[in-house]
């Protein structure tokens, strides 16, 4: 993914023409002046401007500057004082970047400016108003990503520390939503510490939420190690392994002990394990005091990959699997490859499946890869899946937060039929097991509705083989599946979204009732 852009603001005389250019050069970046950039534009100065068009004009050609600049990747942004407080720029600048503000007292201010009205026309109307101003925009500047006091600073040392502290809220792979962002850092666990000091930054007590086997791995120990290094008192958790400790009563219970150990509203949640960690901590946090804050430090590459990315949390209920849940996003993701060779050979053949989706439903080239030469097994190339796979992840949730659009929906291939698999093993299949069987059922229906080449179901049978999984659906009694897809929690109206394929890598989004499911699945080709 490109590098997201910076925005740095503040009010007027805060100093962001000037550190803006240090900023960019430390961080290997290219600097945008946004007031000169409007000034190009207009052909003329923003006081001319002001005089011409009026403050609502100049706001106008602003926020247009402002739009194109946040498409350009790698800028360092100065805007000016008002800009984030205009329209939906702030908005916009939390969807595609990052905001770092410079804050600074108003006597400050007004010793740095003096009274020039020719290039500050906002000084024009005297000091009452320019405070009254000043003061209305403080929340706006104290709510961005980095926030830097410039009293007694250079600016050289301004420019420093938001060198330092800025990559930990891009991320290495940047999750940038329009009200919250969740950057992905694919780093050691021992970071957690360090991520933990700047993206949460109000939690001095922090649940640790793990299942035994991470836990009997030193996983749980490493990161809480990480934690009391900065000060942070931590409650840890430990669930059984397992779907079995998706429930309600398991939600009840780590949310009591939370209680107990002390978490109030400013704490946090922290996942370390797999998919059903993770998923059970984010639904605990989205609900405890009416929403905490969370993180997410997946150990298993499916949830690497998958699970631990776009804010997706729930449990099981009797009647199906994630039917009671909710989205909340995760202040960061901490994924360490090297954890996975902790990880059994079980759990980390079924999380291919996963894999092989994003081949299918964007990555042409991830597919062939592995239909071609199976999984890998460097540390190295497991990496490499890793930050492609959670990039492509990245992309689809920027674009569809919530799945209100669709887009999102894409994810799913495979799922509907992975899902109910799941559930007539009685769990006793892992779910990437399970969501292996369900892409071939995927690429099965594709076929026989016309959408998909004839063999594309042999295609992703074989290259799931490569991997290491079995991929039948014949053993996982066909009709009973099809009858347990009919709780699935994207059915609407009686009919299944169902993902279908029509290649390697695109994918096309069908309504089916169950009983059409039924037929497509019992047809033997």
């Amino acid at each position: 993914m490109d590098p997201a852009p910076i925005f740095l603001i503040g009010f007027m005389a805060a100093g962001k023409s000037t550190v803006g250019p240090m900023l960019a050069e430390r961080l290997g970046r290219r600097w945008v002046d946004l007031d000169a950039r409007v000034e190009a534009e207009a052909g003329r100065r923003i006081p001319a401007i002001f005089e011409a068009e009026g403050e609502m004009g100049f706001r106008r050609r602003e926020a247009a500057a402002l739009e194109r600049a946040a498409r350009e990747p790698g800028v360092v942004v100065s805007c000016g004082g008002g800009a984030p407080g205009f329209g939906d720029n702030r908005r916009r600048m939390r969807a595609t970047g990052v905001t770092a503000s410079l804050l600074v007292g108003f006597d400050e201010v007004m010793a740095r400016a003096g009274s020039d009205t020719s290039t500050r026309p906002l000084l024009s109307a005297g000091r009452a108003s320019a405070e009254r101003l000043f003061q209305e925009r403080q929340e706006i500047y104290r709510s961005a990503d980095v926030s830097v006091d410039t009293s007694g600073r250079t600016p050289q040392s301004l420019a420093g520390e938001l060198a330092r502290r800025l990559p930990l809220h891009l991320g290495d792979i940047g999750l940038r939503l329009p009200d919250s962002s969740s950057p992905i850092h694919l780093a050691p666990l021992a970071r957690a510490g360090e991520l933990c000091a700047e993206l949460l930054p109000e939690a001095r007590t922090v649940a640790l939420v793990s299942d035994e086997n991470v836990a009997a791995a030193g996983h749980l120990t490493a990161a809480a190690a990480g934690l009391t290094g900065i000060g942070v008192k931590t409650v840890e958790i430990v669930i059984a392994p397992g779907e079995a400790s998706k429930t309600l009563a398991e939600v009840e219970r780590i949310a009591g002990a939370c209680v107990a150990g002390g978490l109030d509203r400013k704490s946090a949640i922290v996942a370390i394990g797999g998919g059903v960690v993770g998923d059970l901590a984010g639904f605990v946090a989205a609900i405890l005091y009416r929403g905490i804050a969370c993180a997410q430090l997946p150990t298993t590459l499916l949830a690497m990959v998958d699970s631990a990315i776009g804010g997706k949390t729930g449990v099981d209920l009797a009647a199906g699997k994630n039917l009671a849940g909710a989205f909340w996003q995760p202040r960061f993701v901490l994924s360490d490859a090297a954890t996975l060779r902790t990880l059994a050979p079980r759990e980390l053949t079924a999380a291919w499946a996963e894999v092989l989706k994003y081949g299918l439903i964007g990555d042409a080239e991830l597919f062939a890869e592995l239909e071609a030469g199976g999984a890998p097994e460097s540390a190295e190339e497991l990496g490499r899946i890793v930050a492609r796979c959670a990039a492509h992840k990245a992309r689809v949730v920027a674009a569809d937060e919530r799945e209100t659009l669709g887009l999102r929906a894409v994810l799913n291939l495979g799922h509907t039929v992975g899902h109910a698999v799941e559930r007539a093993s009685e769990y006793r299949l892992l779910h990437g097991e399970a969501v292996a069987v369900g892409l071939v059922a995927a690429a099965e229906v594709s076929v026989k509705l016309g959408l998909a080449p004839a063999g594309l179901d042999g295609r992703v049978a074989a290259a799931l083989r490569r991997c290491g999984l079995a991929a039948d659906l014949d053993p996982w009694r066909r009709r009973e599946i099809i009858d347990m897809t009919a709780v699935d929690k994207k059915r609407q109206a009686g009919k299944l979204r169902f993902i279908a394929l029509t290649e390697v890598g695109r994918t096309q989004p069908v309504e089916l009732g169950v009983d059409q499911l039924a037929a497509l699945l019992e047809a033997r080709s």
